[in-house]
């Protein structure tokens, strides 16, 4: 799965988390707001087709540690780390 981790601008407004969820992860459509992430996967950078906002962008599976408000991305099981770079560096 790919995702993407942007700035969350509008932190601490009404519907975006509290002032301490910084951080945005999409998974496809679906938008998370979370307090930290973890990426245990290669990352790279990558402007956001839709707006001028540039993303952090990996491939992996996200757990979440809701005691923490942590988004943790890790290896998909079988993939080796350099498949998953490679991966990250075809267009997508």
């Amino acid at each position: 799965m790919k995702y993407r981790i942007r700035f969350n601008k509008t932190r601490g407004m009404p519907g975006r988390g509290s002032i301490e969820h910084v951080w945005r992860v999409f998974e496809e459509d679906k938008e998370y707001l979370f307090k930290h992430f973890e990426l245990q996967v290669p990352s790279a950078s990558e402007k956001d087709a839709d707006c001028d906002d540039w993303n952090v962008v990996c491939h992996g599976v996200m757990t979440i540690e809701r005691d923490t408000s942590t988004a943790i991305i890790k290896a998909v099981p079988g993939a080796s780390d350099l498949k998953a770079a490679d991966y990250l560096n075809r267009d997508n």
